[in-house]
């Protein structure tokens, strides 16, 4: 049996046949020294993987490269700072709780945005507030990403992140209507609200619907600036038994059902993690078409 032809591994929505497994650990072999990061950059160039727009897919990669090792299919050298590869986050700025919460009315936080993160010290910020204050504490977005802050005048409200879609959800793929190789082409086109966080000194009525609402009118275009192509669907994962996803269903997001409790690398059926309910928001009419085009 040639190498091309011994079954592939599937990880963040590319098949890795054994051969190129092999071009991996040759490129891991070449340079004791070298980076995860690196590696990855080089694995992009050796296997042609990269975006609509003919960039690399670096963070793919990155995450690729984990789920292969932990599948026992290559060794990496060991991570070299805290970069997501299940080391803590180590805290580099400050954010201070005021004296009091932030109560009243939307309309009368002045000054009230929802702004694209550019600038290092806003990515700074904004993974000091998902360490600090989300219950799923801070990882590296995987994939194409675009994070936000959200502001007013008197400082920082909150934070919010989509990234990479889920490759495979059951309750999600039903109500596209897509075969698994739409699916396979087009998953790019789906974007994760992997995390939102308002901090917990914020108590302002109806300010989660309204941050969601002022994501889904800009997204499409901040994604169309940083990657050349527009998005067409939103996704998130409501943890059932944590929370109602009321702020979502009040921003006209779709429940489409719920998860089956596995996670990427449940192979096995064990049914390990927390099922959660599955939301959607279509960026534009006719999206379920144009992702099954």
């Amino acid at each position: 049996m040639t190498a091309d032809r011994v079954p592939t591994a599937t990880v963040c929505g590319r098949a890795f046949s054994e051969s190129d497994v092999e071009i991996v650990r040759r490129i891991i072999c070449a340079d004791a020294q070298t980076t995860r990061a690196a590696i990855a950059r080089r694995t992009c160039e050796a296997l042609a993987w990269r975006t609509a727009t003919g960039e690399l897919k670096a963070m793919s990669c990155r995450v690729a490269l984990l789920r292969l090792q932990e599948r026992g299919l290559v060794q990496l050298p060991p991570p070299r700072g805290g970069n997501g590869n299940r080391q803590r986050y180590q805290p580099q700025a400050e954010i201070v709780p005021p004296e009091h919460d932030v109560a009243g009315r939307v309309q009368d936080l002045c000054g009230l945005d929802v702004r694209a993160v550019e600038t290092r010290q806003d990515s700074r910020r904004w993974n000091e507030a998902i360490a600090r204050f989300h219950y799923l504490g801070y990882r590296p977005l995987p994939g194409a990403q675009q994070r936000y802050v959200v502001e007013y005048d008197a400082g920082l409200l909150g934070v919010v992140g989509f990234a990479a879609a889920a490759w495979k959800v059951a309750a999600r793929d039903q109500w596209i209507g897509w075969t698994p190789e739409q699916r396979k082409r087009r998953l790019h086109l789906v974007l994760n609200n992997a995390r939102f966080l308002l901090l917990p000194w914020v108590r302002v009525p109806h300010l989660a619907s309204w941050v969601l609402s002022r994501c889904a009118r800009r997204i499409a275009a901040d994604f169309a600036r940083r990657y050349g192509y527009r998005p067409l669907l939103l996704e998130t994962f409501v943890e059932r038994d944590r929370f109602l996803g009321t702020c979502y269903r009040a921003a006209n997001w779709v429940d489409v059902g719920e998860t089956k409790g596995r996670g990427k690398l449940d192979r096995f059926r064990r049914h390990v993690l927390p099922v959660k309910r599955v939301l959607l928001y279509p960026l534009q009419r006719g999206a379920r078409a144009e992702l099954c085009s």
